[in-house]
């Protein structure tokens, strides 16, 4: 899976609108110093999660971005899907329904998919950016927000 550009700034932006208080503006020019994103791209990708439905904003002196969504409900896949579209796995699999009939890589792709909709689908934007929490496989493939820095300790611990 690749992360596009787009999709990593489209975060960036998110996560500093959600650090302000419900109702407060954030300027597009500041969000994109503060993140090393070039203006006319940060204002592009402003424009595209405007048109869905992630940001909210108000013209004026005093204008900028808002979350138009709650960031405690609101999952990184429901952000990735916003920003980059819908994760599918391979065209193949797509075609084919009967997993019986895939090929046997093709399977691999579609439960690739599976699992990182499952790890993006378990956190919220809240959970990272305000509380800090990140996804973590726990035991039935099924995964869990936990303190991020937890997550690198046990990281630390497999190597």
């Amino acid at each position: 899976m690749e992360i596009s550009k787009k999709l990593d700034y489209a975060l960036r932006m998110l996560a500093e609108v959600a650090k302000v208080s419900e109702g407060e503006v954030v300027s597009v020019r500041e969000v994109a110093e503060a993140n090393n994103i070039p203006y006319s791209f940060a204002r592009t990708i402003q424009h595209e999660m405007v048109r869905s439905g992630l940001l909210r904003t108000t013209r004026g002196p005093h204008g900028g971005m808002m979350l138009a969504v709650d960031a405690k409900t609101t999952t990184l896949l429901d952000i990735v899907e916003a920003v980059d579209g819908p994760l599918v796995p391979s065209e193949f699999v797509q075609k084919n329904a009967d997993l019986a009939e895939i090929g046997s890589f093709d399977c691999i792709w579609a439960e690739i998919e599976l699992l990182v909709r499952s790890y993006l689908g378990s956190v919220t934007l809240y959970q990272v950016v305000v509380e800090g929490l990140a996804p973590a496989l726990r035991s039935g493939y099924v995964f869990e927000a936990i303190p991020a820095k937890e997550l690198e300790a046990m990281r630390e611990a497999k190597e």
